[in-house]
């Protein structure tokens, strides 16, 4: 997985969410939502990085358990938007 695909998403999420820290602060399995979780993002956050990574990447990613578990880390993220590039080529 590339590098430069997580940390675009790093500040990309960082940016989505209005949040003030640099992106390798953010690990690439980190969760991204809930108490536990560093940046602990929450289902608003969940939807701005939805309409970011819709107009940034065009993937829409629709409301559901499985964009849950996409979304909850960097690392979940970059796959399924890798194999979703990779699908469309």
């Amino acid at each position: 997985m590339s590098h430069e695909l997580r940390t675009a998403l790093k500040c990309l999420i960082i940016e989505a969410c209005d949040k003030d820290c640099p992106p390798e602060s953010i690990g690439d399995d980190d969760l991204l939502f809930g108490p536990e979780a560093p940046l602990q993002l929450d289902s608003l956050d969940a939807l701005q990085i939805s309409m970011a990574i819709k107009k940034t990447y065009g993937l829409r990613l629709p409301d559901s358990k499985e964009t849950r578990r996409i979304l909850s880390s960097v690392a979940n993220l970059a796959d399924h938007l890798a194999a979703w590039q990779a699908g469309r080529g």
